[in-house]
């Protein structure tokens, strides 16, 4: 007997802490939500959670796009169609407002996770809802987008469209991240995903609940980093970034910043690397200018950059049933395309411009009807508000109208690559 009881106490054992795992994640699993669209159709948009105590949800800002309201849909089955309270599209997180109907959210963890922690990823990929996938995280501190002051959790677990939105957990069912974007290259599960850390979203959600959170300004650079290759060819040291180009009329050109110089340190910290910039401007924002020091022809030049105020999403104070009208406005650079007068150099593929039908080498010949002298500053410094149609000229010598509108997620047709986020939405920086 003796010998049997042995091997049976050791399955028991080991046995204990799966089931212990179990509840905690059924409970994780309670607290993720479905989100489709309140246009009457439930379209499917991707995936949600209960934050803390069950008053708010948070889902990626690129889920949601430009709704006010959205549908949500709980494990019991229940809908409740509820308000878009906030949204950060640079930062990539929305509000819901849901006021406790779902129950109780989760926890963001005490501590970061380390390096090798199984971790697990709820949500609806492929639309197929309330799934669990299981993984380790793989790194700890990505900033995958040198533009967006975010360090992202690198993980395994296998995520696909639609499981933007959903949370990251550990065993115990405690919050670890927000699952946002897969590794450049493909739009479904390659072993890399990423997910904003439970730290950021500690950071950021209740700032953007209260109204509080600043948003990110465009600087109108485009910089590049300064390897021993290039440092010896310019026969300039190998630190800091080198300035490509500056946008007419942007805080950089204000600043005097030109292409060519090489930008060392911004606002007291050393710039190593392109994204060291954002995380620079961003522990100074709301500040009137911050401190740019250059490189230029061997001489070091101290620049003072200001920064254009966005306007503060607005929270605090209002009702809950109305949201934040403001939208955000672009240019054809923060809309990925590049331009050399009125001809298109490059443009991204993940640009709402190209998927909207614009390409390179297309001319644009006028705006809304207006042809471009009437546009003062020229393309690249028109601010684009609303929705608008362009006349332009394609290398074939044929001629169209598109229409272009930044904010539609509306999933397109013409063929998407490099694609960084889960759902078929548009990234633009």
């Amino acid at each position: 007997m003796r010998s049997l009881f042995l091997p049976l106490f050791l399955i028991v054992m080991v046995a204990l802490p799966v089931s212990v795992r179990a509840g905690e994640l059924d409970r994780a699993m309670d607290a993720t939500l479905i989100v489709k669209s309140a246009d009457g159709h439930e379209r499917f948009l991707g995936s949600a959670f209960l934050w803390r105590d069950g008053t708010w949800a948070v889902t990626n800002a690129h889920v949601i796009g430009r709704a006010r309201e959205v549908v949500l849909v709980s494990t019991t089955g229940e809908r409740r169609r509820v308000k878009v309270l906030a949204r950060d599209d640079v930062r990539d997180v929305a509000i819901l407002a849901v006021d406790g109907a779902f129950g109780p959210g989760l926890q963001p963890a005490a501590a970061p996770a380390g390096l090798g922690t199984q971790v697990y990823a709820l949500g609806a990929p492929l639309g197929i809802e309330f799934t669990l996938t299981r993984g380790i995280i793989s790194a700890m501190a990505r900033q995958v987008e040198a533009a967006v002051p975010i360090r992202l959790v690198q993980h395994d677990a296998a995520v696909n469209p639609g499981s933007s939105g959903g949370p990251l957990v550990d065993a115990e069912g405690r919050l670890l991240g927000m699952n946002s974007q897969i590794a450049d290259g493909s739009r479904h599960y390659v072993g890399v995903a990423y997910a904003i850390s439970a730290a950021d979203l500690d950071r950021i959600v209740p700032q953007l609940i209260a109204g509080t959170l600043k948003e990110m300004p465009s600087l109108g650079l485009q910089v590049r980093p300064i390897d021993d290759a290039l440092a010896a060819a310019l026969g300039i040291p190998a630190r800091g970034v080198l300035v490509d180009s500056v946008a007419e009329a942007s805080p950089a050109d204000r600043a005097g910043i030109r292409a060519g110089d090489v930008i060392v340190s911004v606002a007291g910290r050393e710039v190593a690397r392109p994204g060291d910039v954002a995380f620079a401007v961003e522990a100074v924002l709301g500040s009137d200018g911050i401190a740019v020091q250059l490189l230029r022809a061997g001489e070091t030049i101290l620049a003072t950059m200001p920064l254009d105020r966005g306007e503060h999403i607005e929270t605090a104070g209002i009702d809950r049933a109305a949201l934040p009208s403001a939208r955000p406005a672009f240019t054809f650079s923060r809309l990925g395309v590049r331009l050399a007068g009125n001809e298109v150099t490059y443009i991204s593929e993940n640009s709402p411009a190209y998927l909207a039908g614009l390409s390179q080498g297309d001319e644009v010949l006028a705006v809304n009807g207006k042809p471009l002298t009437e546009i003062e500053g020229g393309l690249a410094a028109l601010r684009i508000t609303e929705p608008m149609v362009l006349l332009v000229r394609h290398a074939e010598g044929r001629t169209e109208h598109i229409y272009l509108d930044p904010w539609d997620k509306t999933p397109r047709l013409r063929p998407v690559g490099g694609g960084n986020v889960l759902d078929p939405a548009v990234v633009v920086l």
